[in-house]
């Protein structure tokens, strides 16, 4: 865990800038007509040669055996301890979309699912729906009102919506309550469950907002259903400028990994477009005024989550075509390429395994191996190390921390 307070002490001011370049679900597992992954499959001619001059390892995310949400894989990233700052998704969906998010507010992620006629979940993403019929419906939902309570319903993004309760009587809402969805077909939606006394109001609230809004879906299929994850209120984490003392911004399509980064204190640099073309112009044209740039690209990991090896293949090759040139260009002195967590084909969601890890700097010491993917990152000097551990290693490389000690 990085201990703040010490990284705070030793901040050495700089004009170095760093990129984070985080592919999302990166990680992957051999498929069987060869024995490589995703990213070992990939011609990556950048990046294999940007490896050899490079440090490589694989990153932990929480730890041994566990398996990240998004989350707490990018809160790691960021060198927050992930067990420590445990983070709803709520939050960070309403943060992502610019939501005024108050103090007293509880946040919640909804999915927009598909159900049989026997109530049982056959697509837990409604067939990733536009976001244009994510709006219709939303709007639908507004007209829900619940006892005590301002409820608002915001559209995030496809299936993807925002729930947030804002209390109106001067009472308290807690958000220790479950998540509604099993994560797997064939089986119902579950009821939302208090964790603890003081979230029972909640919950109850959450279920009874479920039944209406499931009786408004049902006659708007493929959307027929809706389920309620990450229930959470803003838990004021320490600010990531002041804990490093840098000018730090995000360059994110997807908005929860916007709220994330609002979150921490980034400022979240507007993009003109879906696709990394339009980040790499906002890098470009925002280079100057930040120090450290978190670039996160979203569609390694929703190929990974659809089990589709080749069209996550292509991803990882797009980004080495277009996106690794364009920050070299630029001569960044630290240039982290990782992921926030692995999502392999093969298993079609996240998983526990460590995530191959590009570390290069301008005062690095190179492993001189010429290829990056898991196998190659797993014979690198950096080891299995703990994410963690990334950003306290990118500002000593960045020469931002002086000396501790006599």
């Amino acid at each position: 865990m990085v201990d703040f307070e010490l990284i705070k002490s030793l901040q050495s001011p700089n004009h170095t800038r760093i990129v984070h370049l985080v592919m999302d679900g990166l990680g992957g597992l051999p498929r069987d007509l060869d024995g490589k992954t995703e990213l070992e499959a990939a011609h990556t001619p950048h990046l294999d040669a940007l490896a050899a001059r490079s440090q490589l390892g694989l990153a932990v995310p929480v730890g041994p055996g566990i398996t990240p949400g998004s989350g707490p894989a990018h809160l790691a990233l960021f060198g927050y301890d992930p067990i420590r700052y445990d983070i709803g998704r709520g939050v960070l969906e309403a943060l992502g979309i610019g939501f005024d998010l108050q103090p007293e507010d509880i946040a919640v992620r909804g999915n927009f699912c598909t159900v049989d006629e026997q109530g049982l979940i056959i697509d837990r993403r409604a067939g990733r729906i536009s976001t244009e019929f994510n709006r219709q419906i939303v709007a639908l939902l507004r007209q829900i009102e619940l006892p005590g309570v301002q409820t608002f319903v915001e559209t995030v993004k496809e299936y993807r919506f925002v729930l947030v309760l804002r209390p109106t009587a001067g009472q308290t809402l807690h958000a220790n309550v479950s998540d509604t969805d099993p994560q797997q077909l064939g089986v119902p939606p579950l009821p939302a469950r208090a964790r603890d006394e003081a979230s029972e109001p909640t919950a109850a609230l959450l279920n009874d907002w479920l039944a209406a809004a499931r009786q408004i879906l049902k006659d708007h299929p493929p959307a027929n259903s809706l389920n309620l994850r990450g229930v959470a209120k803003d838990p004021g984490l320490p600010k990531f400028p002041e804990v490093y003392g840098l000018r730090a911004a995000a360059i994110a399509t997807y908005p929860m990994y916007r709220g994330v980064a609002r979150l921490v204190g980034m400022d979240v640099i507007p993009v003109a477009g879906e696709e990394v073309e339009a980040e790499v112009e906002a890098l470009q044209a925002h280079w100057d005024e930040y120090d450290y740039f978190f670039f996160h690209v979203k569609k390694t990991d929703s190929a990974g989550e659809d089990g589709d090896f080749e069209r996550k293949m292509a991803v990882i090759e797009h980004v080495d075509q277009v996106v690794v040139p364009a920050i070299l260009a630029l001569q960044p002195d630290v240039l982290i390429v990782t992921g926030d967590h692995s999502t392999p084909s093969s298993l079609r969601s996240h998983s526990w395994h460590p995530v191959p890890t590009l570390f290069w700097s301008r005062t690095g010491r190179a492993d001189g191996i010429a290829e990056f993917g898991e196998r190659a990152c797993g014979r690198g000097s950096l080891g299995v190390f703990p994410a963690t551990d990334e950003m306290p290693l990118a500002l000593g490389h960045a020469l931002r921390l002086t000396k501790y000690g006599a």
